[in-house]
């Protein structure tokens, strides 16, 4: 599985709050409604600048917080095409493979925001095309990669 876009960076520790913020609680029965404002409180720009296939990069601990589904799918119905990061929060990690979202670890210090980025999520290849480098990402195991291949696990 190829991805190509441009990378957006985020700091540590963006929580599912920042990522589906509280005060929109009420459209949570509105998902696509709602990924008009995914990480708006971490960047109140991003759901009107991201493109199909752009790209997440996050630093340590993305995903921390509560353990619904919203976060990740939000993601997702925004077009991210996969969240890279130092480490993830463990159930938005989860979650994110589950609904179908490519979420990879790996060194995001060398990524600046706008570098354009190409990823194979299969081998956990990530080739700044912006920088002419290749960062190594924690590959996924066999059946996460079914599970993003198949769409997510329904």
């Amino acid at each position: 599985m190829q991805i190509k876009g441009k990378a957006f960076k985020f700091g540590d520790s963006i929580s599912t709050d920042h990522i589906a913020p509280g005060r929109l609680f009420h459209l949570r029965t509105n998902l696509p409604e709602l990924a008009k404002h995914v990480l708006e409180d971490a960047d109140p720009e991003f759901a009107s600048k991201v493109q199909p296939g752009d790209f997440v990069v996050g630093g340590k601990n993305f995903g921390l917080g509560s353990s619904r589904e919203h976060a990740p799918t939000i993601i997702k119905l925004a077009g991210v095409g996969a969240v890279l990061a130092e480490s993830f929060a463990r159930i938005f990690y989860r979650n994110a493979i589950n609904i179908g979202l490519p979420v990879l670890i790996c060194d995001t210090n060398q990524i600046n925001a706008g570098d354009e980025l190409e990823v194979d999520v299969s081998k956990g290849e990530i080739k700044d095309i912006t920088k002419g480098i290749t960062i190594q990402a924690k590959p996924l195991p066999d059946v996460m990669i079914k599970i993003l291949n198949d769409g997510g696990l329904l």
